[in-house]
Formats: C-alpha cells, sequence, structure tokens
C-alpha cells in the first residue's frame, strides 16, 4: 500500500512529508531490487554486505557486518554463507582469536560488485532525475537540517 495514502489533508503537514518520504523510499528500493535481481541475480541484503566490505578492503569480522547492516548475526551469517559458495567473498581467521572470522570480497567479488554499485547508481540518479540539479541539493540541505535536529534530541529510553 502507497503509505502516501494515509496521510489525510487534516494531518499535519510534517506526517504528510514523512508518509511521502516513506512512500518514495519502497518505491525507489522496489526498483532496486527489482534490477538487482534482474540483471544480477542477487538481492538487496547481498548487495548491502557486499558494499560494507568493498569499503574496507581488510574486511570485517562478522559482528561488524551485523552492527553496520543493522541486522542479526544470523542474517549476515547465511548470506556470508551464499556469497563465499560463490566464490564472491572469503572468511580469514582473526589472528589471536580462533573463534572470529573477518570477511572480505574476493577478486571476483570486488569486480562483479564493481558492476553492480555502478548500475545502482545509475538507478539511484534516475529516480531524481525529476528534480533539477538545484533542486537536489536543495532537498538535500533541508533533509540534513531534520537528520541533525534528531541527532540533536537526546535518546529516550523506554
Amino acid at each position: 500500500m502507497d503509505m502516501e495514502a494515509r496521510g489525510h489533508s487534516e494531518h499535519p503537514e510534517a506526517l504528510r512529508l514523512w508518509l511521502r518520504m516513506l512512500t518514495l523510499t519502497q518505491l525507489v528500493e522496489k526498483q532496486v531490487r527489482s534490477q538487482l535481481r534482474e540483471q544480477f541475480g542477487t538481492t538487496l541484503p547481498r548487495f548491502d554486505l557486499m558494499a560494507q566490505l568493498e569499503r574496507k578492503p581488510e574486511g570485517l569480522k562478522m559482528n561488524e557486518l551485523s552492527r553496520r547492516m543493522m541486522v542479526t548475526g544470523g542474517n549476515v551469517t547465511g548470506i556470508t554463507d551464499q556469497l563465499v559458495a560463490e566464490g564472491l567473498v572469503e572468511r580469514i581467521e582473526v589472528e589471536g582469536d580462533r573463534r572470529a572470522y573477518r570477511v572480505r570480497l574476493t577478486p571476483r567479488g570486488r569486480t562483479e560488485f564493481g558492476a553492480m554499485a555502478r548500475q545502482h547508481e545509475g538507478w539511484i540518479v534516475a529516480a531524481f532525475e525529476g528534480l533539477s540539479p538545484a533542486e537536489v541539493d536543495a532537498l538535500h540541505q533541508l533533509l540534513g537540517k531534520v537528520k541533525q535536529h534528531y541527532n540533536d534530541i537526546p535518546l529516550e529510553t523506554t
């Protein structure tokens, strides 16, 4: 369901904006998921894991990957197992800790991720083609202000 359809004219403008942002996020994510599947036979979670590893050529421990991706360790393990089986990532023992492994992209994984990342960038750029460069910049600035405001609010504990 289109999240924006939940908003009504009597709702605060900020709520309607939030619903529009959620809707746009869902639309773009759906398109990215579809394109990753069609063009590369992969999923967004696999792409996200590889993106994390691309940023850290020396690799990351499984718990670091889990934290960065904001998913459970079991999810990371399952995705990693698939990527290892396909030769896209490898597990390396961590010196001094026999229970820990560092995961990193293989040369083949780095090459395949590079092709996916270039396409991904194009899909995201295309998603915003309805805006001028100045509008993209203005929206980026405005959302940055919201992000900063949110970061300035003390975390509530429940």
